[in-house]
C-alpha cells in the first residue's frame, strides 16, 4: 500500500529516479526551458522551486546545497547570478510562499508512446530566453487513426 507515500515512481528505482531529477533540474537551470513528459514535469516543479528558493536566499549555505544537488557548477552560477534575481523584490522573495516559480505548458502527445508532453519553464525569464516563442497548442494536431495518417500523407505528396 502507498499510504502517505508521496511522489511518482516513474518506473524507476530510487537512485535512477534521483539521477533523473538531478539531470532535469540541471538542464532547466542551464536552458531555462525544457520539454519533458507531464508526470516528470509535475515532479520537477517542486525541486526547481526549491532551487529558486535557495538562489533567492543567496548565502553560502544555499549555494553549497544547490551545488550538492545540481550536476553542473555552471548551472548554479546561472541560478544565483541570472535566474534568482528575477524573483527578488528589494532583496526579499517576490511572494511570501516559497514556490510558484515554474509553469507547465502542455504541448503535444509523443508519437512513440502517446505520452503527454509539457514545456517546463520559469514564470519570469531572462531577456535572451524571453524571445523564444511559446508553441501554439492548436498548431500541434497529431493524426489519431491510420486512415487520418494516410490522408495526411496523401495530401502532403
Amino acid at each position: 500500500m502507498r499510504h502517505r507515500a508521496s511522489g511518482r515512481q516513474l518506473g524507476r528505482n530510487s537512485s535512477h529516479r534521483r539521477a533523473l531529477f538531478r539531470n532535469l533540474v540541471t538542464a532547466l537551470l542551464l536552458h531555462e526551458r525544457i520539454e519533458t513528459t507531464e508526470a516528470k514535469g509535475k515532479e520537477l516543479r517542486a525541486i526547481a522551486d526549491h532551487m529558486i528558493t535557495l538562489g533567492i536566499a543567496g548565502d553560502l549555505a544555499s549555494r553549497r546545497a544547490a551545488l550538492a544537488y545540481v550536476q553542473d557548477p555552471k548551472a548554479v552560477v546561472h541560478l544565483f547570478s541570472k535566474i534568482a534575481p528575477l524573483f527578488k523584490t528589494n532583496g526579499e522573495a517576490a511572494t511570501t510562499a516559497k514556490g510558484g516559480y515554474t509553469r507547465l505548458i502542455k504541448t503535444r502527445i509523443r508519437f512513440g508512446d502517446a505520452a503527454p508532453m509539457v514545456i517546463v519553464e520559469f514564470t519570469r525569464r531572462t531577456e535572451s530566453e524571453a524571445s523564444l516563442p511559446v508553441p501554439d497548442k492548436k498548431a500541434v494536431n497529431p493524426a489519431k487513426t491510420k486512415a487520418e495518417k494516410e490522408v495526411a500523407v496523401a495530401a502532403a505528396s
